[in-house]
């Protein structure tokens, strides 16, 4: 088979950097174990990777997704809201179920720190009516 051009994998990923980028990660994959979609006829692994993405062999969507997630160091994980902690808790209390007390000193802090922010309130009101007069 002939060598493998640029000019046939532009045709399936237009930019050429997003090509590099592509068929780079696919090279790595390859290297880490990932099994070949097509003959490596003694070709390297960056050959044998633009060789997949010319025939189309391999999804480039998939491969840039991939790629996309390798890079990726924050993971947002969904975790339950403030209000939502302290319901849970108080229906584990309610129902005599023992459970962490960092749980409950977490919830102390909140409803400490809500009455913290009602008595910077009442100051602040007196701090200004005290300007006033």
């Amino acid at each position: 088979m002939a060598r493998v051009t640029v000019e046939d994998c532009v045709e399936k990923v237009p930019n050429r950097f997003d090509l590099v980028m592509l068929a780079a990660h696919r090279s790595r994959s390859i290297a880490a174990g990932a099994p070949l979609t097509i003959d490596r006829d003694n070709d390297k692994n960056p050959v044998v990777a633009l060789r997949e993405i010319a025939d189309e062999t391999i999804g480039v969507d998939d491969t840039r997704d991939s790629l996309i997630r390798s890079m990726q160091r924050h993971v947002e994980i969904d975790e339950p809201e403030e209000e939502d902690a302290l319901e849970l808790m108080a229906g584990a209390m309610m129902a005599g179920d023992e459970a962490d007390p960092s749980e409950y000193a977490r919830a102390g802090e909140l409803v400490e720190h809500d009455e913290a922010e009602e008595g910077l309130s009442a100051d602040s009101a007196e701090a200004e009516t005290d300007i006033t007069e």
